[in-house]
């Protein structure tokens, strides 16, 4: 089968063997992948999968099942997060455990479920950690991007009013997510507007902590989600010190979660939310694709298809 593998330090159209499902996993024939910001900082340092196959966030066709599946059968549309088990989506075919993969809803596209997995889970999760709960005001700091994008909607979606910081090119695509409020950060600094919040979420960007401090209401939270590896390493060593008093800080630790997959693809086929796809590359172009993503500036999801 054909596969990109990361080799010489560069991704690479091979031919390798088709893998075999074993117990508890099934074959997915493989038609879209989504990238994630996992797959070229993983490159970056140096966080190799076994396989050396990238990509996590899938959606396909069952080909196979290995011994112990009782979820899925030949035929079935799946999709989901393979980060729990070593990528490997980045090609035909990939063995994946029946655990980290939830049925594709008829109504939504491969391209759709794939752009779903980690980033939809992601963002949920960070809205759970935040215990955001309907009518309060929530700030996305790096709203354009993947995980920004669902955040949004889902604030939304929960009842929430939703203010989003993005750059000048996503300012009316956020609105048309459902923000209450856009700040162009090129021309605004949300912590100097005299804006409280109930929950940040802080998922692109290296602010200082005191920044996200000032803009919270008393009892608010801050949740880290990603952005660069300072913002991650900031809330790990100094969230302690901020939480004192009624502010929080957490730091999100994302899981595939099953569970999870099936509410957003209920969302994703309902129209309650939908997924932002920027551009489409080929298999063979994936290098290219990758090397977009890692720019820092696309609109949503980038999306390799493969069948």
């Amino acid at each position: 089968m054909k596969a990109v593998v990361f080799e010489n330090k560069a991704l690479q159209l091979r031919e390798v063997e088709k893998p075999t499902p074993g117990s508890g996993e099934v074959l997915v024939k493989i038609r879209a992948v989504a990238l994630n910001a996992a797959d070229y900082r993983s490159m970056s340092l140096g966080a190799i999968p076994k396989g050396r196959i990238f990509g996590a966030d899938v959606a396909g066709q069952v080909e196979a099942v290995g011994p112990d599946v009782t979820r899925f059968k030949m035929g079935d549309a799946v999709f989901g997060d393979l980060s729990g088990c070593g990528f490997g989506g980045l090609a035909e075919y990939a063995a994946a455990p029946e655990r980290l993969l939830a049925a594709k809803p008829a109504g939504v596209s491969d391209a759709d479920a794939a752009a779903s997995a980690m980033a939809a889970v992601t963002a949920l999760q960070g809205l759970r950690l935040g215990k955001l709960t309907a009518g309060q005001n929530v700030l996305i700091y790096g709203a354009g991007g993947g995980v920004g994008n669902f955040a949004v909607q889902l604030a939304r979606h929960l009842g929430a009013r939703a203010t989003a910081v993005c750059g000048p090119a996503n300012v009316e695509l956020m609105r048309s997510l459902g923000a209450e409020r856009v700040i162009d950060y090129t021309s605004e600094d949300f912590a100097a507007d005299g804006q409280r919040y109930d929950l940040i979420l802080a998922v692109n960007g290296s602010r200082p902590l005191g920044d996200y401090r000032r803009a919270l209401n008393p009892r608010g939270v801050l949740v880290t989600v990603g952005g660069e590896l300072s913002q991650v390493f900031k809330t790990m060593l100094f969230g302690p010190l901020l939480s004192l008093g009624g502010r929080k800080a957490r730091l999100l630790a994302a899981k595939p979660n099953v569970p999870d997959l099936e509410f957003i693809a209920g969302l994703v086929a309902q129209g309650s939310i939908r997924p932002v796809i920027d551009r489409r590359y080929p298999l063979e172009q994936t290098a290219e694709a990758v090397a977009y993503l890692a720019r820092g500036h696309a609109r949503g999801k980038v999306i390799v298809e493969v069948g």
